[in-house]
């Protein structure tokens, strides 16, 4: 039986953000974009209470808490914890699948001859990230990862939660059937009239009875809820393809609000790639809409590439492909047909070429640098969110927490 671990930072951006300025400890805090037209990133525990949620436009959530403090996000400042904490996570086990820039699933079932048993290791993971990062964070654990992930969800904020084999069915039982993966409101509210309010409820019916009544998608509902999930971690040294990305809990609008979301999450693909010492010659964006329904669009580079700044632009460039008007609850980079850096050299080097080298130089330098000092020790332009022209509009923005990516255009 395999021991899983679900670790989940608790609203990871605000934490940041109170962490490094002592003054925002305890306070409602925002982390986003212009008041207007962006979103928001992130949402601390204290100003959740107003109904604030990550993903949410900011206009609303200024309404909910005018009081709250609105502060402009510094990916720089993530990346860096993320490393920190990702690095404790390979303290315990190789076997570590990354969700996203604060999320991970960990395999110990190798390790626990070594550290223990799974709830020590958490309890452990959570110890160091706390006293090394000054971050808190959530675990669960369990046999499998849709149990592990539930597990941590509950045991929020700042606690660790283990469901044992024998106890999942009771578990999942009073939870509601819009905590199931794949069930968004539309299934939701076939559900509710079909009476299934419950994860008990799905368990009680049978897969035959959510197959006739569901579709094919029954049967998949029903093996979640008896805890059935066969997926396995996967690490980056095994996987075919690298990929970060976010589920909002409310839809953004296809558009600019979406680029502060894809940017971190091409950066972080570019830092794996060139951990990994992989180089990627597909560039995929992912969008979920609001509806469920999934789109993917890709673009084969011309070369092969580990530069998160090159996989951001191809990324927006796919972006504009995508259909306007629609809303999405979730967006997501990923690196396909990866493989190991190297390949033949070019008898003449073209100015393409040139430039990539030369990126490649520095990304090198980069990552030396924020290995040694932090990545918040340096950052590029394009993710300073206060080197913006002086004038009265600017101003106000930056008042107000905007970021640079959230600029009206001229």
């Amino acid at each position: 039986m395999r021991a899983i671990i679900h670790v989940d930072m608790d609203a990871f951006y605000a934490s940041v953000e109170q962490r490094d300025a002592p003054e925002l400890a305890g306070k409602p805090v925002i982390v986003g974009g212009h008041p207007k037209r962006g979103v928001v990133l992130a949402a601390s525990y204290e100003v959740r209470p107003f109904g604030v949620r990550s993903a949410m436009p900011m206009a609303h959530a200024v309404r909910l808490a005018p009081r709250a403090i609105v502060v402009p996000p510094r990916f720089s400042a993530y990346l860096e914890a993320s490393e920190r904490v990702f690095a404790i996570f390979e303290r315990y086990t190789p076997e570590i699948e990354p969700l996203s820039l604060d999320e991970a699933f960990l395999d110990v079932t190798g390790s626990l001859k070594l550290f223990g048993p799974a709830q020590a290791i958490a309890a452990r993971i959570r110890r160091e990230i706390a006293e090394e990062v000054q971050l808190p964070a959530s675990a669960g654990i369990a046999s499998v990862k849709f149990v592990a992930k539930m597990a941590s969800d509950i045991a929020k904020p700042n606690g660790q939660r283990e469901v044992r084999a024998e106890d999942t069915i009771a578990f999942l039982s009073p939870l509601p059937v819009s905590r199931l993966w794949g069930v968004g409101p539309k299934t939701e509210e076939r559900m509710r009239t079909l009476g299934l309010k419950t994860i008990g409820d799905v368990a009680a019916r049978g897969a035959k009875w959510l197959d006739e009544y569901l579709g094919s998608g029954g049967v998949h509902l029903w093996e979640l809820s008896q805890g059935i999930d066969a997926r396995a971690v996967e690490s980056d040294r095994a996987a075919k393809s690298i990929g970060a990305e976010d589920t909002f809990e409310h839809d953004i609008a296809i558009g600019e609000a979406l680029h502060p979301y894809i940017h971190q999450q091409a950066l972080r693909v570019g830092v794996r790639l060139r951990k990994h010492g992989l180089k990627t010659r597909v560039v995929q964006l992912k969008l979920k809409l609001a509806d469920f329904q999934l789109l993917t669009r890709r673009k084969t580079l011309d070369a092969p590439t580990d530069d998160g700044q090159a996989l951001y632009q191809e990324a927006l460039a796919l972006l504009e492909r995508a259909p306007s008007g629609k809303r999405v609850r979730l967006t997501g980079v990923s690196a396909q047909d990866i493989g190991e850096t190297g390949g033949q050299v070019e008898l003449f080097a073209t100015a393409k070429t040139l430039q990539s080298e030369r990126r490649g130089k520095l990304n090198k330098a980069l990552d030396k640098i924020a290995e040694k000092f932090g990545s918040d020790a340096i950052a590029t332009a394009d993710l300073l969110g206060a080197r913006v022209e002086d004038n009265e509009d600017d101003e106000a923005r930056r008042q107000v927490g905007a970021a640079r990516f959230d600029r009206a255009k001229e």
